[in-house]
Formats: C-alpha cells, structure tokens, sequence
C-alpha cells in the first residue's frame, strides 16, 4: 500500500506478463460508484455544477457518489446508493428506477466501476438534509435535446455525464423510454 484515504487505497503492483516480464504498476482501488440520469416530470434532466481540483474547473454533472463502505467491511449496494445519491445532491427522490450498466471510469490505473441509474417520477424528497459538507452544488435542469447539443459541442467534459447523456438519449430515439412533457 502506498496511500490511503477514507474511500480508496493507492497500491504499487508488480505484474508479469505471459513472456516473464514484469512492470510496475500504480493502482487506485475504489470501491465503486452511482451515477443518476434523473429526469423532472417536465422532461428536463436534473444536474449539479461543482468545482473539481482535479480538473481545476467547474464542471456540469449528472448526480453521483462513491458506494459507502459499511460497518462489515461489505460495500454498499449501487440500487441503495443510488437514491441516497440522488436525494442528497438534488433534493429529489424517484419513484422509478431503472439500471442501464455500468463502465470502468479509468480502467488504466483505477479499479472504480459505476452503476448508471435512470430514476423518473421525481419529487421533492421531504428528508433532504443536502449534501455532504464538503460539496458545494448548485443543481440546475437542463432538457435532454440541449445536453446532446452541449456534449456534441465539446462543451461537456464529465465522462460519467457524457455516458448517461448519450445513453438516455439513444434508448429515447429507440423508444425504449419515453421523456414525459
């Protein structure tokens, strides 16, 4: 172990390829996390902007949140994480909720995997209690046809927010899922 933090562990591994080599290699371990294409009964998607120091920058992104780990040691359940995510980000809770995958986020160095939720028949969540003392958020609603036109002119650049954009748009196109409004 090289470093860790309150959700993840930076490893140095050594692998050896099927030749006998062997190369060093930096490995974030993560233990997964949610990501909510949540849509307004008026059709529109909710989002969130938050500075990232990573990125140095403000970015636009759908709601998402690290799967907490429990008292076990176990990791928390992406179907439970995703309205606790969804609830404390935006103020809203779903009453429908439909998984649509998941990817490797940076399968290069990092072991994170999200879970992509679309959540529809939104309302105020009476228990909100906001976000986590650290997030600063401001939650915007965006109609879905202008978040394609912005990913389409590189004016997004949260990859998790491109997925979930880009992926609910082609299941509307599919008529798989029909926007209400």
């Amino acid at each position: 172990m090289v470093r860790q933090s309150n959700y993840m562990t930076v490893v140095a591994d050594t692998i050896e390829t099927p030749d006998g080599r062997r190369h060093a290699r930096d490995v974030v371990l993560h233990p997964g996390a949610v990501t909510v294409v949540a849509i307004l009964p008026d059709g529109r998607v909710l989002l969130v902007c938050q500075y990232r120091h990573a990125a140095g920058q403000v970015l636009l992104e759908l709601p998402a949140g690290t799967l907490d780990r429990l008292a076990d040691g176990s990791i928390e359940d992406p179907a439970v994480a995703g309205p606790r995510e969804l609830s404390e980000e935006t103020g809203y809770r779903a009453q429908n909720w439909r998984r649509l995958g998941a990817f490797w986020t940076a399968p290069g160095f990092a072991s994170e995997r999200m879970t992509l939720y679309l959540a529809t028949d939104l309302s105020p969540d009476p228990n909100h209690a906001g976000p986590d003392p650290d997030e600063r958020l401001l939650v915007e609603a965006v109609a879905l046809p202008e978040l394609v036109a912005r990913v389409e002119r590189d004016e997004i650049h949260d990859a998790k927010t491109i997925i979930g954009v880009m992926w609910v748009a082609a299941l509307v196109r599919a008529g798989e899922v029909t926007l209400p409004g």
